[in-house]
């Protein structure tokens, strides 16, 4: 079983501007020996560590905790993509390391048409060139309304909605979000994590919190477009474990779905193998 979506962080060596003091719980330094035993407990192999900063000091981190660690398969890491030949250079430097992607905190970013950037269309078409992937914190509408126009301009890229487009579960909502995400899934360079869905939901969720938004996205992808992430340490703000939010991610998901979500799409889509990418 592999886990597409997990995150490290060291605030001493790497700046995390979202830290703020509601959020004291994850204002620490947190490594994969944390939540080890809780992986290996819950039957995942492997991971795929995901940024949490745009900046390389939070990818240098994580690549060094890849470096010691077997069971982390790949690191979705941050470039400055509208900087390309920077980037490229960077990722030169990275040569060896199991990079398998990267991302940019959109939803954090100040400019909402950030992704529509000609720069930034240049930085995707180098990711498409090396055989990355890009994955896409559509966390709102108008950032998910941007995935399917972004897949036209990149047929070669595959892009990764994080988070299913974080449905509006707490409030029982379903449009625009549930149109938003079939226009999405209706390009075939477009895959989805089933990953941090309670921090959207309200107050003592339970798996059947999630079923209807899982549902869609499975009717809409298909199993072999979507991946199961359990947004550690992230998903602590609103639950108490890792085994919680996996064990209720997992009960959404039909019996024949499991093979490919909790592990062939994430070994397709980042290319990992048993040693990583």
């Amino acid at each position: 079983m592999i886990d597409s979506h997990q995150h490290l962080w060291n605030p001493a060596t790497a700046d995390y501007p979202w830290l703020t003091p509601d959020l004291a719980v994850l204002d620490r330094v947190f490594t994969q020996a944390d939540v080890a035993a809780e992986l290996r407990a819950a039957g995942v192999d492997r991971t795929v560590l995901v940024q949490a900063a745009d900046n390389v000091e939070d990818t240098e981190n994580m690549l060094r905790e890849a470096a010691a660690d077997p069971t982390i398969a790949g690191v979705v890491a941050w470039a400055p993509l509208t900087r390309p030949d920077e980037a490229a250079t960077l990722l030169d430097g990275w040569a060896g390391a199991p990079i398998v992607g990267v991302r940019h905190l959109i939803h954090r970013d100040p400019d909402p048409k950030w992704l529509l950037r000609p720069d930034v269309a240049d930085g995707l078409e180098l990711l498409a060139e090396r055989g990355l992937t890009f994955d896409v914190c559509a966390e709102t509408p108008d950032l998910l309304a941007l995935v399917p126009s972004l897949a036209q301009a990149h047929p070669g890229l595959t892009l990764i909605v994080d988070h299913l487009g974080k449905p509006p579960i707490r409030e029982r909502g379903w449009e625009p979000w549930a149109g938003l995400l079939r226009d999405a899934a209706a390009a075939p360079n477009v895959v989805a994590k089933v990953s941090g869905l309670n921090t959207a939901a309200e107050d003592g969720w339970t798996a059947t919190s999630f079923q209807r938004y899982v549902d869609h996205a499975l009717a809409v992808f298909g199993p072999d477009r979507l991946m199961y992430g359990g947004d550690w340490p992230f998903a602590l703000l609103a639950a108490d474990s890792y085994a919680q939010i996996r064990a209720a991610l997992v009960a959404t998901l039909p019996l024949e779905a499991h093979e490919a979500v909790l592990g062939r799409t994430a070994e397709r889509v980042y290319h990992l193998t048993a040693e990583g990418r």
